[in-house]
């Protein structure tokens, strides 16, 4: 099961060809102050858990995701607004992307969790390239305001790290810890 109703989860999870349902971790409210790496964990960890109470049986993942520019959290873009502020501050610059990884089994209670990070360089921005991406209306919802999947793969100059990190679901680290339940995703 994912405890996210992330389409770029369910759509990382589908090109791999497993069986799985998605479970929304309603009510589960994400944290966003602390320390970074103890926060996602935090948030994954509380998803599963609520989503693994649900049920007797099966695997439960989750997995959250922030965009950290020194020590600041910069959340998800909700306004055109906040896209346009969060994408000027991290343009010309190199910001961190960390997910928190939480994998349980239902029956046992076994879990593991971990981060993964990646650093993420933009070049730098005009006013006018930042408008004409928010325009689109694909940083909204995006952790940082951009999604590196799509249109705002161009800002990215360099990335040092797992790609699919910066997606939401760093798939190597996934598998790495569903084998620790006995389970492949392979």
């Amino acid at each position: 099961m994912l405890a996210s109703s992330s389409p770029r989860r369910v759509k990382l999870l589908n090109q791999l060809g497993l069986p799985f349902e998605v479970v929304e971790p309603d009510g589960v409210h994400e944290e966003d102050d602390g320390i970074p790496e103890e926060v996602v964990v935090r948030n994954a960890r509380a998803k599963v858990e609520h989503v693994a109470s649900t049920i007797e049986e099966g695997i439960v993942v989750g997995a959250d995701t922030i965009v950290v520019l020194g020590d600041a959290i910069i959340g998800k873009a909700m306004t055109d607004q906040e896209a346009t502020e969060m994408l000027g501050a991290l343009e010309g610059k190199t910001h961190r992307v960390l997910t928190g990884l939480a994998v349980v089994n239902a029956s046992s209670k076994q879990m593991e969790t971990d981060v993964v990070e990646t650093h993420v360089t933009f070049q730098p921005l005009s006013t006018e390239e930042i408008a004409r991406y928010v325009a689109t209306g694909e940083p909204l919802g995006k952790a940082g305001g951009y999604a590196v999947q799509e249109r705002g793969a161009v800002f990215v100059e360099e990335l040092e790290g797992c790609f699919y990190n910066v997606v939401g679901l760093p798939l190597a680290r996934l598998n790495t810890l569903v084998k620790r339940l006995g389970v492949a995703l392979l």
